[in-house]
């Protein structure tokens, strides 16, 4: 019996301590998770804050996976990657962090769980995660909305600059 492969997307940030190093340690953790395989990661970008204005900008990237892994497991693994690099707990919303690994989408599936929502809702409404996302996935639906391409122009790059 052959275990399928599923199609998943990464957002990264970090906007403390080096944040574009932290987002390259970052992608090398995803690249070591079992029965999963990086497959493409984004450039980098730099965004201003969500919330709190007083705090660094962030860099921001995304990486796709696929994995064999369920939702569920994979988001334990991104908690796991986000402890072992040093992320506070409880983090304030919106706040500074050292790093931060949303499970952005799994395949085609929806998952409606007190602690795991995919797709992560802030993907259709935050260009610091659909422009890194279209870097390596423009044609893909978000489900129940439409392709990453299409929902980047739509809401445009303002505040986000490419880092060469």
């Amino acid at each position: 019996m052959s275990v399928l492969w599923t199609p998943a997307y990464i957002a990264i940030g970090s906007n403390l301590d080096d944040p574009a190093a932290q987002v390259r340690s970052a992608l090398r953790h995803l690249a070591a998770i079992e029965r999963t395989r990086l497959v493409v990661s984004s450039r980098l970008y730099r965004s201003v804050p969500l919330g709190p204005q007083d705090q660094p900008e962030f860099v921001n990237a995304a990486a796709g996976l696929l994995t064999q892994l369920s939702p569920r497991e994979l988001l334990m693994q991104l908690q796991e990657i986000e402890r072992s690099m040093g992320r506070a707990s409880p983090v304030v919303r919106w706040g500074p962090r050292r790093i931060d690994l949303d499970l952005s989408m799994y395949g085609s599936r929806r998952v409606s769980e007190p602690d795991l929502t995919v797709p992560h809702p802030g993907v259709p409404e935050r260009n610091f995660v659909l422009y890194p996302l279209r870097d390596i996935a423009p044609e893909v639906i978000v489900p129940g909305h439409a392709s990453v391409a299409s929902l980047a122009e739509r809401i445009g790059d303002a505040g986000l600059v490419p880092i060469p």
